[in-house]
């Protein structure tokens, strides 16, 4: 069906055109009705004959290349558009970048200058608290040479080995050579050579009230510095000689340094003498104690050869005793046998030989006892442990005359020590202080005590101490390797215990 040409497009605009006018516009609305009434109708023949979709599909068409001729047109547009507004952005950027970059400059260069003056302050300040830390430093020095410590336990910390200045003997000897140094001393205080004064001062315009005004500072110099001298040596012990030493060269240097208007000076030379008084008087102490160990030493050594000599009596008397019953028992046998019959005969005869075999073995007895009377060497070498006291690898090496050696064993576990001594080996010579040396000698760096070499006690395993009694005796000597030590093993049982029942106390509340 075709549209008629009244009802086309262009014709039913035209009519709007002119739509000022009413009539105009009313015919203009009238066609576009029927316009729109042909359309439907022209819509319906197509769809009855199935042409319709061709339609759809031509309109469809038509729309699609109008929209993509738009995009077309637009995205060209657009593109343009977007390179412009990108080159413009850009141009922006480059610039704002420019200036951020010289901004970036000027406050990097002005950081740098103020680093660097900071740099130059802070190694200003450096160099003045170094040069305040050295001064600081050098106080520090000086302060602490004048310090005088005192306290025990510091000292005991800072304790250093002292080296002897007097070789002598004993303590006669030093005891000698301190009124001799004392004696000098009172001579140069006698002479007025202690110390370097002026001697021409006036008083009042007297030179003589000035004489005796300098003569009174000197001496009260000169006590002050004696009296000093005296507390310090009369205080002087292994631990603090150094601090005293330090304290008697302070009271020096300030009573100098106090009495510098005055002129007065004390000598270094009686300074000196001071020091070795000083010195002398830690010496003499120190050779006294080592003579009182010498003589307790010796008193025990005494005391032992005492205990020696009546174990020796005591032993003989026994022997005596034992000696006379079995003669007075043999003389009864034989006077038996002479009147006894046949068959008695027997039994007595063999009871006279066990008494003349026991009397042979009294009589070993007695020479042996004889023996060891006449040579003062003979003796015990005894090796024993106390594990609970020293722990273990620890030996007492040492040795007794006694006949009994067990009993000298059992004095050393007497209060003393908390538990007995275990006893490893007992060692019969005919030169036990020989053997004795010859052990100590051979373990002397194993020492405990590095000081008192009268402490026998030795760190050292049983085996070494077994080895070099084989070289060193002839005899065969049976070592006892574990050590009992009941008591310890019990206490420690009983600890044990005692602390696990605390645990389970704690646990259980």
């Amino acid at each position: 069906m075709k549209i008629k040409w009244y009802l086309s497009t262009w014709f039913i605009s035209l009519w709007f055109i002119f739509s000022i006018l009413i009539i105009p516009f009313i015919i203009g609305l009238i066609l576009l009705i029927l316009r729109i009434k042909a359309d439907k109708k022209i819509k319906k023949e197509w769809q009855e004959q199935g042409f319709d979709q061709i339609i759809d599909i031509q309109q469809r068409k038509q729309e699609i290349e109008k929209e993509i001729e738009k995009i077309k047109s637009k995205s060209e547009d657009d593109i343009n558009k977007y390179k412009r507004e990108a080159r413009q952005e850009i141009n922006k950027k480059q610039i704002r970048l420019i200036k951020e970059i010289r901004d970036s400059k000027k406050e990097i260069e002005g950081e740098r200058l103020q680093a660097d003056k900071d740099i130059a302050k802070l190694n200003k300040n450096i160099q003045r608290l170094e040069s305040k830390v050295k001064l600081l430093e050098e106080d520090i020095k000086l302060k602490s040479d004048e310090i005088i410590t005192l306290d025990d336990e510091l000292l005991y910390q800072s304790f250093g080995f002292y080296d002897p200045k007097y070789a002598l003997e004993n303590s006669d000897q030093f005891k000698a050579k301190l009124n001799e140094i004392r004696a000098t001393q009172k001579e140069m205080v006698k002479n007025k050579i202690a110390t370097n004064h002026y001697d021409e001062w006036q008083l009042d315009g007297s030179k003589q009230k000035g004489k005796v005004m300098n003569n009174n500072n000197i001496k009260l110099t000169l006590r002050s510095f004696n009296n000093e001298c005296d507390a310090a040596i009369s205080n002087v012990k292994f631990n603090n000689i150094n601090s005293m030493e330090k304290r008697i060269k302070k009271s020096f240097d300030q009573l100098n340094k106090t009495n510098k208007n005055n002129r007065i000076e004390i000598k270094k030379e009686y300074l000196a003498l001071k020091l070795d008084e000083l010195y002398l008087a830690f010496e003499y102490a120190q050779k006294k104690e080592e003579e009182k160990e010498e003589q307790r030493q010796l008193r025990e050594q005494i005391r032992e050869e005492k205990r020696v000599q009546q174990e020796i009596e005591k032993q003989r008397k026994k022997l005596e005793k034992d000696e006379k019953h079995h003669k007075q028992a043999l003389l009864k046998y034989q006077e038996q046998l002479e009147n006894a019959s046949e068959e008695l005969k027997t039994d007595i005869v063999v009871k006279i030989n066990e008494i003349n075999s026991r009397m042979a073995e009294l009589k070993k007895e007695q020479d042996q006892v004889d023996y060891r009377e006449q040579n003062a060497k003979a003796g015990y070498v005894y090796i024993i442990s106390n594990i609970g006291s020293f722990g273990e690898n620890v030996y007492k090496i040492g040795m007794t005359r006694r006949l009994e050696p067990d009993d000298r064993v059992k004095e050393l576990g007497d209060a003393s020590v908390p538990f007995r001594y275990d006893v490893h080996a007992m060692i019969f010579s005919d030169d036990a202080p020989a053997l004795e040396a010859a052990l100590h000698r051979e373990f002397d760096n194993r020492r405990l005590n590095l000081v008192n070499m009268r402490k026998e006690f030795f760190k050292v395993s049983l085996d070494e101490i077994s080895e070099i009694v084989k070289a060193k005796h002839d005899k065969v000597v049976e070592f006892t390797k574990l050590a009992e030590a009941e008591e310890w093993r019990k206490s420690e049982k009983i600890r044990n215990k005692q602390t696990k029942s605390s645990l389970k106390e704690e646990i259980s509340i």
